[in-house]
């Protein structure tokens, strides 16, 4: 029920949505009073939503930095959270997302010697089947790359962030009890909310952000300054949805 919830909660929250149910109004309500109300309404929320620079600005203010992979400590894991991928069951592939950046870095990490092992946690988000299990087609895609299927760990059957940091800590505890430091690998807007995750099951680790939407220098070009941009206001789903879910965590004792 709560995953659920929460599906239902992040159509609600976001300013897409808000959006769109202003401008039904002002297309099909009967009151002039209210259509003006929405049309305005709409155009706040688009120039407000659509801005780079003012979404970059509170991005900035919950992301947890990036870490240059020079500086990384050597670790016996990386964690990988998914959340990353779709599939796409009418050419049996696995398409990546933007997140994919948490892989694509793992990867890096453990060619170049700082993570012995990968563990990717986590089967599916989707609350109908859509074909995605995650961790395992994963797994099988980088297997098929070369790396070697020992060094791959998958935990198959998580399917948000508490449940990830649950059941990450069962399997290691009854197979792996030898791992002992770790490194968390996933988003950087996520990665508050996950370290707080890991850390509640008695899992500390080190974060390593990845695909992040800010840096430490505030660099910005004249457009994002003044040109809506339709992708931002998307991106903003993404900052509502850590936001929230970090506040329910809390709440709800997962973090």
């Amino acid at each position: 029920m709560f995953f659920i919830f929460s599906k239902a909660l992040l159509f609600l929250i976001s300013p897409s949505t808000w959006f769109l149910i202003s401008l039904v109004i002002y297309f099909f309500h009967k009151k002039e009073i209210v259509r003006k109300r929405a049309k305005w309404s709409a155009v706040v929320v688009f120039l407000f939503f659509s801005n780079t620079f003012i979404f970059s600005e509170f991005c900035r203010l919950w992301e947890i930095p990036g870490t240059k992979i020079s500086a990384v400590s050597n670790y016996d894991a990386g964690i990988v959270l998914t959340g990353m991928a779709e599939y796409n069951n009418d050419l049996d592939v696995l398409s990546i997302r933007r997140g994919g950046d948490r892989i694509w870095q793992a990867l890096t990490l453990f060619h170049k010697g700082k993570i012995k092992k990968i563990i990717i946690t986590g089967d599916s988000g989707y609350v109908t089947e859509r074909g995605l299990h995650e961790a395992k087609q994963l797994k099988a895609v980088l297997v098929s790359w070369g790396i070697p299927e020992s060094a791959i760990l998958t935990e198959e059957i998580s399917r948000n962030t508490h449940e990830n940091a649950v059941e990450t800590k069962k399997m290691l505890d009854r197979s792996y009890p030898h791992l002992s430091n770790f490194l968390l690998i996933t988003s950087g807007t996520h990665m508050r909310r996950a370290k707080g995750c890991f850390e509640k099951v008695n899992l500390p680790c080190e974060p390593f952000s990845t695909d992040l939407y800010t840096g430490p220098k505030q660099i910005y070009y004249w457009d994002q300054y003044l040109v809506p941009n339709l992708n931002t206001m998307e991106n903003w789903n993404t900052l509502f949805k850590e936001w929230i879910g970090y506040i329910t965590y809390d709440i709800v004792g997962y973090i």
